[in-house]
């Protein structure tokens, strides 16, 4: 299948992707800072369980909350962007997150947070779901040169947010929630002063437009095999740091590797296993080698254990730059109601992994979910074999119509 960089818009010549307007910049960083908040709790889990008296079952549903909203509003937020444009749906998201990460800092109770983390996913999926389309739509050098941005910044945010959250948790863990809030202020005025407002889609998105889209071959196969990787990925991202049972500082280091390894291989080296081994090839062999580098990581020692969880950074990268052009390009769905629905089915599986994992070692062992992950990936390469025809066939045939199209509003990876 065809790659960003072929969708019919490559690069001005001589045009740099850093030489961008501001509002360019100013959305690419407050998508920084969005995605900082996936991974901004994981330093300080045990922290959190300990300030309030929580179990790690409980505390594990700060990411439960968060991306079972987010999975809903994915059909809404087309809907909402279609009908009052681009730069009030970041504004809107903004201070959502704004609102309910400084309220989470308040929080009392394990139930209280778990709720203000659940407002906090609403108000990231409507600005996340519109930053790629606002991105495309004004920067310069064409939308390969966007979306590279935006994978960066995704990269640097997953990789940033384990340190902030280490260095303000440190002191209390409630100090990292008042960071976000801050820093999303920042990126809410920047936006306000330096983003125009983007062309309204010339038709409205309807509610049930990302469910039609589903019933595609090739996009639910792509779906399914993401909600199995994302059971996997997300199982690493919250249910490790209790296994690992540092201090927020050590922690925070751990992921900060895992992030730079994430970023690394999503923008840099996927593309380059994709000109050579091809797309789904690389995929299926990705998801293999995370399912045997998280069932390593459950068997393991504790330096086992750190080094594995570093390590599928790396296999977690890949598969997010794949999978995004799978949801972009396999169907003939726009690809704002395509990605809507992939991200909707996928984010469920982010909100069921925290939730079972600690639920599985207190019916087994600490090594069970890291084994049911690694099974849930496997699962994913199997499906990505067996549907390679409608994963790569169709996805070429339908190539050209993609790129004329604007739209690229997705939560990407």
């Amino acid at each position: 299948m065809q790659r960003a960089e072929e969708d019919g818009t490559p690069p001005a010549a001589g045009v740099s992707i850093l030489r961008q307007p501001p509002a360019v910049w100013a959305t690419a960083g407050a998508s920084v800072v969005a995605f900082m908040g996936i991974g901004l709790v994981d330093p300080i889990l045990p922290s959190i369980a300990q300030g309030l008296d929580a179990t790690p079952s409980q505390v594990s549903l700060l990411f439960t909350s968060y991306f079972l909203i987010t999975a809903v509003a994915m059909l809404v937020t087309g809907f909402v962007s279609s009908r009052i444009g681009g730069r009030r749906t970041l504004l809107a998201g903004l201070a959502l997150v704004v609102v309910f990460a400084a309220l989470a800092g308040t929080s009392d109770s394990v139930g209280q947070l778990v709720g203000f983390r659940a407002g906090w996913g609403l108000g990231n999926a409507l600005f996340v779901s519109t930053s790629l389309a606002v991105i495309v739509g004004a920067a310069a050098g064409g939308s390969a040169a966007a979306i590279l941005l935006y994978e960066s910044a995704l990269g640097l945010g997953m990789a940033c947010g384990p340190l902030l959250g280490a260095v303000l948790g440190n002191a209390s863990w409630r100090y990292p929630f008042f960071g976000t809030a801050a820093l999303m202020a920042i990126g809410f005025l920047c936006i306000t002063v330096f983003l125009k407002e983007q062309p309204k889609p010339a038709r409205k998105v309807s509610l049930l437009d990302p469910i039609r889209a589903l019933g595609h071959g090739g996009l639910a196969s792509a779906a399914a095999a993401a909600f199995c990787y994302n059971y996997a990925f997300f199982t690493v991202l919250a249910f490790t740091p209790f296994v690992l049972n540092m201090t927020p500082y050590k922690s925070g280091a751990v992921f900060f590797a895992w992030g730079v390894l994430l970023a690394v291989f999503s923008v840099l080296v996927a593309p380059r296993l994709q000109r050579r081994f091809g797309s789904l090839t690389v995929l299926a062999g990705s998801l293999v080698l995370l399912a045997v580098d998280v069932v390593v990581l459950g068997y393991g020692s504790h330096t086992t254990a750190i080094v594995c969880t570093v390590l599928s950074g790396a296999f977690i990268g890949v598969n997010n730059t794949v999978f995004t052009e799978l949801a972009l390009g396999v169907s003939d769905a726009p690809r704002p109601v395509a990605s809507a629905g992939y991200n909707f089915v996928r984010w469920f599986a982010a909100a069921a992994a925290p939730y079972f994992a600690p639920k599985i070692e207190e019916w087994s062992d600490v090594h069970m979910p890291f084994v049911v992950a690694g099974v849930a990936a496997v699962l994913g390469a199997v499906i990505v074999r067996v549907r390679r025809t409608a994963l790569t066939l169709e996805a070429e045939e339908l190539a050209p119509k993609h790129a004329t199209e604007d739209g690229v509003g997705v939560f990407a990876n």
